[in-house]
C-alpha cells in the first residue's frame, strides 16, 4: 500500500486522492493501521512517548514522522553530568516568625521526585531569604542552609513577620516524561532533563542528534518536541499539578545563563525576578522590564541553538518540524526570532477554536494541527464517550479552519486504545474528510472579512497572538471564560485580526486600516492592561481615535486603574464607570434598559455574561443601557464625538454571544449594512465564503437539526436546512 506523499504547501491543490492526515502508529498494530489509515486517508504515521514502529509499519509507505526531544534523549550522560541538569528557582512555603528564630523547611509543598535542592552552587549567592511582611531582603549573615536537611534557619527574625526562601533547584524529572509516566502509569526509570546552557551539554547533544540520524534511515520528518525547556509545571508533593503556566520560562533559569545575562545586558537578575512575589511571571501580570529582557536572552540563545539542530536534520535530508506545546519555552511562534530556526512546519495541539488559530496563523511554511482528544487512557476507557470529546473540540476548530486551515491534520497517544472503539474510528474518517473537503474548496484562498481590521489591545501584544487569557491548553478556568470567549468567538467570525500592545500604540499610534479596537480583562491583570492606562499619550491616542470615527469595545473592567478620581480611565468613551467603594455617596443617574437594538437584534435568550460585574453605573447621558443584572450594567452602547463604544460585562462562548460580538463589532464599526452580506438569520449556522473558488459552505455548529435563511449581497435568500453538526457547500 502506497500512499500520496505527504502534502506540505498550502498551494499544493488537493485532487481525490486523500492525504494531509497524521496517525500515531505502534508497533503490533500492523493491521488496524492499514484499516484505519484507509478509512482516515492517511498518508503520515507517527511514534508518541512510550511508541515503536516497526519494520513493517516503516515499509508501508507512508511518510514517517519520528518524535525527538534531545534533552532527554540520552539519560546514561545526564546522569553522569549532574552538574548540566536543567534548573529553577522555587519559593518555599510562607512561615510566620512566632520567635527570633525560624526554620524553613525548603521542600514542603513540592514533588521530591521532580526537585532537588541545588547544594552545589553557593547558597548566600544565588538565593534570598525575604520578609514578606516588610519586603525587605533578609541579610546573609542572618541565614544559615543545613544542606542534609533541606531547611534553611533564619535568625533574628521579628515575630509575626512572615518569610520565605527563594532556592536554586535542579529538575531531576523532565516535566512530560513525568506527565506521561504518571499518566499511563510507566515503569521505565525517570528521565532527567539536560540544560543546553553549558557547553559540554550542548556540545554532546548536537552528537547524539547526529547519531539519532544515522540510526533513523526512514524518518522523513524530524519532530522536536518542543526544544529545550519546558514551560512552568510545578508538582506538589502528593505528585499532582501544582503550577503550570504554559508561557513560563522557568526551567531556563541557571547560574550559568545568569552571569551569562549579566554578561549581554549589563545588570545581574535577582532570584525576586523570577519568583515574583509568589506569581512567578504569570502571563496575567504586565511583564516587568526585566522579565522582557529575561524573555529576550532566552529566545535568541534557543533560536541559534535550535536552529543549528534544523539545520543538521536538513543536512540528513529530513523535514524539520517543531510541536507547539511542552518545551516551547523560548520558542515562540510570533517572537521576532522564531524565523530564524528554518522550520519546514510547525504542529500543535488544538483542543478549541483559539489553539487552532494559534497554530494556523504562525508564519511558517506549514502548520499541523494535532487534534484532541489524546489517545490516552483519560479517555480511551470502558464506559468513556471519546465521540463526544472529539465533537466538541471540532465543533470549535472547524470554525477556525474555516477562517484560515492548517495544512494537515492528526492525532497523538496509542492507536491501540481508538482502536477499541469503532464509534469514534468512524466518527474520525468523517472529521477528516470534513478537513480536506475545506481545503479542495478554499484552494489555499483567503475568506471574505469585513473591510476593517479588529485590533485587540493588552500589555503583550502580538507575542501572545491567540493567547490571551489562557493558563494551560484549553482548559476551563473561572476567571478566564468570560474573556476567553471573546477569543472562541473571534477564532471563526469575518475580522481581520491583529494583537497590539500598549507600547505599540504609544511608538505607532493606531493602523488606519482598524477599525475596532477589543480591550478584555480584568482590573490589574496584562490583559485590561493595568498602569497602562495612567500613560497620557496612550489614553488620549484612543481618546482622540474614537472620537474621529473609531469603535472601541471593552468587555470586564477595560481602561481599569485608579487613578486622579476615576477607576475606568476610558469612562467618558464607554459611557459607564464602576463603583469600587470610593464614590458610594454619590448618587447614581436612574436607568432605562432599551428594548430593541441592533446588537440584540438576534438574541432570543437571556444573555449568558458569564461571571459577570457588579456595581457598573451610567456615567453618561448618552449611554443606552441594552442589559442589567443586579441593578449593574452589563451591556451598554455610547456615541462619543463621531466613534462608538460597547461594554460587555463578559461573554462567554456560546453562538448567540458570538452573533452579540459580531453585531457590537460591526456596530461601533459604523458598518452595519456589510454585515447584511452573506448573513445567516440563525446564529447557530454560520456562513463562509470565498470568492476566489466561487463557492461558500453554511454550517451547523449544534447538535440539533438547524434552519437558516442566508442572505446574499444581491439581496436574495437562500434556505438552508443541515443536520447536527453538519454542513453544506454551495457555487456563489
Amino acid at each position: 500500500m502506497r500512499l500520496k506523499a505527504i502534502t506540505w504547501l498550502m498551494e499544493v491543490k488537493m485532487t481525490k486522492n486523500p492525504g494531509r492526515v497524521t496517525l500515531p502508529a505502534e508497533k503490533g498494530m500492523e493491521e488496524e493501521i492499514l484499516r484505519i489509515a484507509e478509512k482516515w486517508g492517511v498518508d503520515a504515521v507517527r511514534d508518541s512517548d512510550g511508541t515503536k514502529l516497526s519494520d513493517e509499519i516503516l515499509n508501508m509507505g507512508f511518510d514517517i514522522y519520528s518524535t525527538l526531544c534531545l534533552i532527554r534523549e540520552d539519560n546514561a550522560w545526564t546522569k553522569a553530568n549532574r552538574d548540566c541538569l536543567q534548573q529553577t528557582y522555587l519559593l518555599s512555603e510562607p512561615v510566620i516568625a512566632a520567635g527570633n528564630t525560624i526554620k524553613v523547611d525548603l521542600m514542603k509543598g513540592y514533588f521530591s521526585e521532580q526537585f532537588q535542592i541545588d547544594s552545589v552552587h553557593d547558597p548566600k549567592i544565588w538565593w534570598e531569604v525575604i520578609d514578606r511582611t516588610t519586603g525587605d531582603i533578609v541579610p546573609a549573615a542572618q541565614w544559615a542552609f543545613e544542606k542534609d536537611a533541606g531547611i534553611v534557619t533564619i535568625n533574628n527574625a521579628l515575630p509575626w513577620h512572615k518569610y520565605t526562601v527563594s532556592f536554586l533547584a535542579c529538575q531531576i524529572w523532565e516535566p512530560v516524561s513525568m506527565y506521561n509516566h504518571i499518566t499511563n502509569q510507566w515503569k521505565e526509570e525517570h528521565r532527567l532533563p539536560v540544560d543546553p546552557r553549558h557547553p559540554k551539554a550542548r556540545k554532546h547533544l548536537l552528537e547524539v542528534l547526529e547519531k539519532w540520524l544515522e540510526e533513523h534511515p526512514g524518518t522523513d520528518i524530524v519532530r522536536f518536541t518542543t526544544f529545550f525547556y519546558n514551560f512552568d509545571l510545578i508538582y506538589n508533593e502528593n505528585g499532582r499539578e501544582r503550577q503550570v503556566d504554559w508561557f513560563g520560562y522557568l526551567s531556563c533559569v541557571s547560574p550559568s545563563a545568569l552571569q551569562n545575562f549579566k554578561k549581554e545586558y549589563g545588570y545581574r537578575l535577582r532570584p525576586e525576578d523570577f519568583i515574583d512575589n509568589g506569581y512567578y511571571n504569570t502571563p496575567f501580570k504586565v511583564p516587568s522590564g526585566n522579565y522582557l529582557d529575561w524573555m529576550d536572552f532566552n529566545q535568541k540563545f534557543i533560536a541559534g541553538f535550535a536552529k543549528e539542530c534544523v539545520d543538521m536534520v536538513h543536512k540528513a535530508g529530513k523535514k524539520a518540524i517543531m510541536f507547539l506545546g511542552d518545551h516551547w519555552a523560548g520558542t515562540e511562534p510570533y517572537g521576532k526570532y522564531f524565523g530564524e530556526i528554518g522550520l519546514d512546519a510547525v504542529v500543535g495541539a488544538a483542543g478549541d477554536g483559539v489553539t487552532t488559530r494559534m497554530i494556523s496563523d504562525i508564519p511558517v511554511k506549514a502548520t499541523e494541527a494535532r487534534f484532541y482528544p489524546y489517545f490516552f487512557p483519560d479517555i480511551f476507557y470502558k464506559g468513556g464517550n471519546p465521540v463526544k470529546e472529539s465533537m466538541e473540540v471540532w465543533r470549535k476548530s472547524r470554525r477556525a479552519l474555516l477562517r484560515k486551515p492548517t495544512d494537515r491534520m492528526g492525532y497523538g497517544g496509542y492507536l491501540s486504545l481508538a482502536a477499541a472503539f469503532p464509534d469514534f474510528v468512524e466518527h474520525i474518517g468523517q472529521v477528516c474528510d470534513e478537513f480536506r473537503r475545506i481545503h479542495q474548496m478554499a484552494r489555499g484562498t483567503k475568506p471574505l472579512s469585513a473591510p476593517f481590521k479588529v485590533a485587540v489591545l493588552n500589555a503583550w501584544g502580538h507575542i501572545r497572538t491567540w493567547m490571551t487569557h489562557q493558563v494551560a491548553h484549553s482548559l476551563w478556568n473561572q476567571r478566564c471564560y468570560s474573556y476567553l470567549g471573546i477569543m472562541e468567538a473571534l477564532a471563526g467570525l469575518p475580522f481581520d485580526l491583529e494583537f497590539i500592545s500598549f507600547e505599540d500604540i504609544r511608538q505607532n499610534g493606531i493602523s488606519e486600516d482598524t477599525g475596532v479596537i477589543i480591550n478584555a480583562g480584568d482590573a490589574g491583570t496584562s490583559w485590561s492592561g493595568a498602569e497602562y492606562w495612567k500613560d497620557e499619550e496612550i489614553v488620549t491616542a484612543i481618546r482622540s481615535w474614537v472620537y474621529n470615527g473609531g469603535g472601541f469595545i471593552g468587555v470586564g473592567e477595560p481602561s481599569a486603574y485608579e487613578y486622579n478620581g476615576s477607576f475606568f480611565q476610558l469612562s467618558d468613551v464607554l459611557g459607564v464607570q464602576k463603583e469600587t467603594g470610593y464614590s458610594v455617596s454619590h448618587n447614581k443617574p436612574s436607568i432605562s434598559v432599551a428594548e430593541k437594538h441592533f446588537i440584540t437584534a438576534d438574541i432570543k435568550n437571556p444573555i449568558d455574561f458569564g461571571e459577570g460585574m457588579n456595581c457598573i453605573y451610567k456615567c453618561s447621558d448618552s449611554v443606552e443601557v441594552l442589559a442589567l443584572n443586579n441593578l449593574s450594567c452589563s451591556l451598554t452602547v455610547n456615541g462619543y464625538g463621531n466613534g462608538r463604544s460597547v461594554y460587555i460585562a463578559g461573554l462567554p462562548f456560546n453562538m448567540e454571544n458570538t452573533r452579540l460580538l459580531s453585531r457590537a463589532i460591526y456596530w461601533t464599526a459604523h458598518k452595519e449594512a456589510e454585515m447584511q452580506n452573506w448573513y445567516s438569520d440563525n446564529p447557530e449556522v454560520e456562513c463562509a465564503v470565498y470568492p476566489e473558488t466561487g463557492c461558500f459552505v453554511a454550517v451547523n455548529n449544534s447538535g440539533q437539526n438547524q434552519l437558516s435563511s442566508i442572505l446574499k449581497p444581491s439581496g436574495d435568500r437562500i434556505a438552508v436546512q443541515l443536520e447536527p453538526m453538519g454542513y453544506k457547500w454551495f457555487e456563489i
